[in-house]
């Protein structure tokens, strides 16, 4: 039970975290745009950021299962960690609330004509998007191991924030910079225990898989 709440913590915190850097991309590309474009290209945005969430959870799904992929999937997720730990030192979470509000009024930011048109605004929230939602699909496909419903949760949580909560979690992350740093250690803890089971773990780790060790039977509940 107590594993339980603690899990559905860890999702909370790393989509809280996490979204952060939807939100930048996602204000700053619209800021560009004039502002009867803008209110478009934030929400195609979200729903190209909620759609790639969906098709990546179905393959992290997946893909978890695989021995050895553990040990990879660690990998990235300890360079998520870097990433967030310098975006979290130059301050991102005010550079994104600043460029959400001034995407989201039409007489704040630029207001002449366009300087790109929303087709090519949304190839870059695209092409940012697929690393983001890799990044906090995988984060919560760490932590949910497996539980479909944990995974739906974090996934839909996810979703939900990005949606409707954008400017609010950039301010919260603003003003309260612990929430950032708390968030990046239970990041880096999921990463670890990702590491230590795609090292040691008897079904998936890499070191059983080698003959480099015996290993141990990892998984939660001894499945």
């Amino acid at each position: 039970m107590i594993d339980t709440i603690a899990d559905y913590g860890k999702i909370i915190i790393a989509d809280l975290i996490l979204s952060g850097d939807n939100a930048l991309i996602i204000g700053m590309a619209a800021a560009g745009l004039a502002p009867e474009l803008r209110k478009k290209a934030i929400l195609y945005g979200m729903v190209i950021a909620a759609v790639l969430r969906i098709v990546f959870a179905i393959i992290a799904t997946k893909l978890l299962g695989i021995p050895g992929i553990l040990f990879f999937g660690a990998l990235l997720l300890f360079w998520v960690c870097w990433r967030l730990f310098v975006e979290i030192r130059e301050g991102t979470e005010e550079t994104a609330e600043y460029a959400l509000e001034m995407a989201g009024d039409a007489e704040a930011g630029y207001t002449g004509p366009p300087k790109r048109t929303l087709y090519s605004a949304l190839v870059s929230i695209t092409i940012a998007d697929i690393s983001m939602s890799l990044d906090n699909v995988l984060a919560v496909a760490a932590i949910a191991d497996g539980d479909t419903q944990k995974l739906v949760f974090g996934l839909g949580l996810a979703i939900l924030l990005m949606a409707f909560a954008a400017t609010l979690i950039m301010k919260l992350l603003t003003n309260y910079p612990w929430i950032s740093w708390l968030g990046l250690f239970v990041l880096v803890y999921v990463a670890a225990e990702m590491f230590y089971r795609g090292v040691f773990d008897i079904n998936q780790g890499i070191g059983p898989m080698l003959g480099l060790i015996e290993g141990y039977d990892l998984s939660k509940g001894g499945h």
